[in-house]
């Protein structure tokens, strides 16, 4: 195992050590427990954003902490639910009196934790649960689908109603019309290997790519030969427009999105291919977001994710974000 690591042991601190550094205008960390915090929170009258999960998928979570998205984020160990008290801590450090609004991917881990923080915390506390991927019904870490891609665009869409003054119901209502309009699905070309394992989490021959792999190296669908570019996108696009269903005159914002290893060119390619897919069925495709938003580690692969828009939520896609891994409108 060759990775750019210290100890295995520490390598969430290290690198929460170094986002530290390197953001210190935007974010503060806290260690004690591990909790990632807007520079200027609380921010007086406004409800705190809050989610998290385990490390390596970054830039989720922390990377989107600041302004216009969200107020705290919580890091897991690798691939591991953060503790209900790293739950509870972010939403003291953050509530302005307005509440908190737990964003919770549908891991078993996750839901657990997050619902004993709503209950442990003082603040008024609300938690949605996002459960956009359409590969599979459960899984070893789920009841139920998972949530991937469509949180990225949760917690843009939600936090951007925060800043502007949206209260606890309202984002919480909001958050829910957005869960129900996105969709998504992932494929693999390799696996990733956690760094106090040493080992890959799976094994794939050249040849062959899963699709409907999870984004902690949960099995898919199938295992199939790795085609073109444009059979990749095929099979997770058409999953996707099935099940919701998508439909001619629909708006969408379209995310492409790297699991770690694959190259901004290949992403830039499929892209062009799913959006050509979408015009030829009618669908608009209105905003879009490409790159290694949603990761897990090193795994060379990619998700698709379609959300379908109202004008409410292009506007506050549009409004301005300032974080470490969305910066636009400021």
């Amino acid at each position: 195992m060759k990775k750019i690591i210290n100890d295995p042991e520490t390598v969430v601190q290290d690198a929460l050590r170094g986002m530290q550094a390197a953001h210190s205008d935007l974010l503060t960390v806290h260690y004690d427990p591990a909790v990632v915090v807007r520079a200027d929170a609380p921010v007086r009258g406004k409800v705190a954003i809050i989610s998290g999960g385990g490390s390596g998928h970054e830039p989720l979570h922390g990377g989107f902490v600041g302004r216009g998205m969200l107020d705290a984020a919580c890091p897991g160990p690798v691939f591991t639910s953060p503790t209900s008290d790293q739950v509870v801590d972010a939403v003291s450090r953050t509530d302005g009196g307005a509440g908190a609004l737990l964003i919770v991917k549908n891991y078993t881990g996750d839901v657990l934790n997050f619902e004993m923080a709503a209950e442990l915390a003082e603040s008024e506390v609300r938690s949605v649960v996002i459960d956009d991927d359409v590969a599979v019904k459960d899984s070893l870490y789920t009841a139920g689908r998972r949530g991937v891609g469509g949180t990225v665009l949760l917690e843009k869409i939600v936090g951007a109603a925060a800043e502007r003054g949206a209260d606890l119901a309202a984002c919480e209502a909001l958050s829910l019309r957005v869960i129900a309009s996105v969709r998504s699905m992932g494929l693999a070309l390799t696996s990733c290997t956690v760094p106090h394992v040493g080992s890959p989490s799976f094994e794939l021959a050249d040849d062959e790519m899963e699709i409907g792999i999870g984004i902690h190296g949960e099995p898919g669908r199938q295992k199939v030969h790795a085609g073109t570019a444009a059979e990749m996108v095929s099979a997770l696009l058409e999953p996707i427009l099935e099940d919701l269903p998508f439909a001619s005159g629909d708006r969408v914002l379209l995310f492409t999105n790297g699991m770690g290893g694959t190259p901004l060119l290949e992403l830039y390619l499929a892209h062009g291919i799913a959006e050509q897919l979408l015009a030829d069925r009618g669908i608009t495709v209105e905003r879009r977001l490409v790159g290694p938003y949603i990761t897990s580690l090193e795994m060379q692969g990619m998700s698709l994710t379609l959300l379908r828009l109202d004008d409410e939520m292009v506007e506050l896609w549009d409004a301005p974000v300032h974080t470490p891994a969305l910066r636009w409108g400021v």
